[in-house]
Parts: C-alpha cells; sequence; structure tokens
C-alpha cells in the first residue's frame, strides 16, 4: 500500500473552501486537461453521503478508464472521503480535510492507494505512477490556490 500526503495553506476562509471541495462538478477545474477527466454520472451542486460519481479519465498507455468513486464519512465544513468503487487502481482512499490556522486555511490530502498488476504494477508506481500523481497533486494545489485567493 502506497501514500500520498499533501498539504496547502491558502489566504481564504473556511466557507469559501469548503464550497469549492463540496462541489462535485469542481473536481473537474482543478483536474489537468491531459487527463480529459469528465464527469459522466449526473451530480448534485453538493456532495453528500453514499454519493456515488462516475467519470472517465485519460491515463498515459493505458487509454480511457471508467472510475466510480463514492463520497462518504462527510464533516461539514471539515473533511470529507471518495473511495474508488471501480477503477485503475486496485485500492483508492482519498481523505481530504480542511482546518483554520493562524487565520489561512489548511487543506491536507490523505491518498492511501493499491496499484493493480502485482510486481508490474509495482515497477510502475516507480517509474511511473508516482510521478504522474505528484504532478496530478501539484496542479491542484496550484489551481486550488488560484480559485481561493482571487
Amino acid at each position: 500500500m502506497y501514500t500520498l500526503y499533501r498539504e496547502q495553506y491558502v489566504k481564504a476562509n473556511l466557507a469559501d473552501a469548503w464550497d469549492l471541495l463540496k462541489d462535485p462538478a469542481n473536481l473537474d477545474r482543478i483536474t489537468p486537461e491531459y487527463l480529459c477527466f469528465r464527469i459522466v454520472s449526473p451530480v448534485p451542486p453538493e456532495m453528500f453521503n453514499g454519493l456515488i460519481i462516475e467519470y472517465r479519465i485519460k491515463i498515459p498507455w493505458f487509454g480511457e478508464q471508467t472510475w466510480v468513486a463514492e463520497i462518504k464519512h462527510i464533516k461539514e465544513m471539515r473533511s470529507f472521503v471518495d473511495e474508488q468503487r471501480l477503477g485503475p487502481y486496485r485500492f483508492w482512499y482519498h481523505y481530504h480535510q480542511i482546518d483554520t490556522e493562524d487565520g489561512r486555511i489548511k487543506l491536507t490530502d490523505r491518498v492511501y492507494y493499491e496499484v493493480p498488476y502485482s510486481i508490474f504494477g509495482k515497477i510502475l508506481h516507480l517509474l511511473f505512477i508516482r510521478r504522474t500523481l505528484k504532478r496530478i497533486f501539484d496542479y491542484r494545489k496550484e489551481k486550488i490556490a488560484a480559485i481561493l485567493e482571487t
């Protein structure tokens, strides 16, 4: 099992940060264009526990993949989880947390994931997956800051 941990601070208020994250459609705004991300299931303007979201994502060398995620463990203005139900990973559990610290908002991502394909998957992780996830979360960090700090 692998872990990806990220945190960032933004000059914003808690309500604005939560408003960005609670709307499932905003995932499109913070995902790099090269992933050709698109939501294919209807989504409400605000997530709720048990919400199932289906989307498509293009993974280099593997083509378009279906990803189905469930939103769960929502603590209003504090945290939530998106967990892959179907998709490219053997396991994907993404915990999102928002805190107020010294007049700023601290956004924390903890992703626990397992890659498929046994030893081949571990090699892919070493050569490609880990760096790709880093690039995706670097992009998210920039986009979130740009959205919340304007």
